[in-house]
């Protein structure tokens, strides 16, 4: 027996969670688009953007040095201080041809260890964990002009937090369930429609949604990152689509084993890239309004731990992509990694608040007013935007 629920979540393999129909949708008010990458289990900054002209560097690492960009198979160097991990290579080509920013040493407010506590913060915008029970996402979106219809979506089968609030929201991902056939779909549709319009209406918002995401490499393929990106730009792409979307990948926690080319951290930069590749392609000449902002809830400790490791640390990288940015530059108040130069003696000292990027691209890319972005961040401490990461 299928269940009403059910029988939402097989429509065309995807699942939605909220949303408008999208037959009856106007134009949005801007051509501008935003995508925030979550990687959720906090990313080591120093092995995704290794600091290998810092003289300490090799010895800090303590064994999960990355080589050099002089050596075989070493980093992918931006300058004469950073350098991208090897499995970054069209993150490097971004770089290259002016489409991303590296902000290094950056970190939200948060200064404990805590995975749970740290995403809270990093969602919620507060200046600590559970302080507000809204994302920044959303009441960003909620300051913006619109139609009615939602301007951000969600990939992702559940509402994440960083986009929970008053704005109306859109959530897709892909189902694990087997694909219904047309016919099966088209009798539910009718059964509905005789039976429960408001169930026929999210039925059909499903299906719509369905459509705009489950194109060619939407959520297939070994990689599901990668289906969500894919995913991710076919909602922005649309005319009418939404203008905001949150993307996340988990596994990042790095405790055991960081290093090797195999590793769970190598493969995930992998995936990260060829994810942001999908953005890309997917947008197409949308791409050029495009800001990509990939953050992680905290950054990791500087040396190698007993297990090969590193464990939870404070400062880490922020990476800003897309052809609306200002990129080929580093962005880093480098701290340095002598052991007097550390924070609390073990981690990449903070030395850029988090916020200001996120204020930086919301003013700058998506035209929110200093008032509106207090209402966004509501902090007791003054957040000055990052300047110049958009192109005028």
């Amino acid at each position: 027996m299928i269940t009403r629920r059910q029988s939402l979540a097989l429509v065309g393999g995807g699942l939605l969670a909220a949303g408008l129909p999208r037959a009856a949708l106007a134009a949005v008010e801007t051509d501008r688009r935003l995508v925030v990458v979550l990687l959720r289990g906090a990313m080591d900054g120093l092995s995704a953007a290794p600091a290998y002209g810092d003289p300490d560097y090799e010895r800090a690492r303590n064994g999960l040095a990355i080589a050099s960009p002089d050596e075989r198979g070493g980093a992918l160097k931006l300058d004469a201080m950073f350098a991208l991990h090897p499995n970054l290579p069209g993150m490097k080509a971004l770089y290259d041809s002016g489409e991303l920013i590296l902000v290094h040493a950056a970190a939200t407010p948060y200064r404990d260890r805590s995975h749970f506590d740290g995403q809270n913060l990093l969602e919620n915008g507060a200046e600590r964990p559970y302080g507000l029970d809204t994302g920044w996402l959303n009441r960003a979106l909620s300051q913006m002009p619109g139609t009615g219809k939602p301007l951000g979506v969600a990939l992702n089968s559940h509402m994440p937090l960083m986009m929970r609030g008053p704005a109306a929201m859109t959530s897709w991902a892909p189902s694990l369930m087997a694909q219904p056939d047309g016919d099966t779909i088209q009798r539910l549709a009718a059964l509905y429609g005789e039976t429960d319009p408001l169930l026929a209406k999210n039925f059909a918002n499903a299906r719509s949604a369905n459509g705009v995401a489950m194109g060619e490499g939407a959520g297939g393929g070994y990689q599901a990152f990668v289906g969500l990106m894919t995913a991710a730009a076919k909602f922005l792409s649309a005319s009418d689509g939404e203008r905001i979307a949150m993307v996340e990948i988990g596994g990042w926690d790095s405790h055991v084993n960081q290093d090797g080319a195999f590793s769970p951290l190598s493969t995930n930069l992998l995936t990260l890239d060829r994810g942001l590749a999908a953005l890309k392609t997917g947008l197409g000449p949308a791409w050029k309004q495009t800001a990509v902002v990939i953050v992680s809830e905290f950054g990791r400790t500087v040396a190698m731990n007993g297990t090969q490791g590193t464990d939870h640390g404070t400062a880490g990288a922020v990476f800003v992509a897309g052809g609306a940015v200002k990129g080929g530059r580093v962005l880093a108040d480098w701290p340095g990694l002598k052991a007097g130069a550390l924070y609390q003696d073990r981690d990449l000292k903070p030395t850029t608040d988090f916020r200001g990027i996120a204020t930086g691209v919301l003013r700058d890319h998506m035209g929110l007013s200093g008032a509106q972005l207090a209402a966004v961040f509501p902090s007791a401490m003054p957040i000055k935007p990052q300047d110049g990461l958009i192109r005028a």
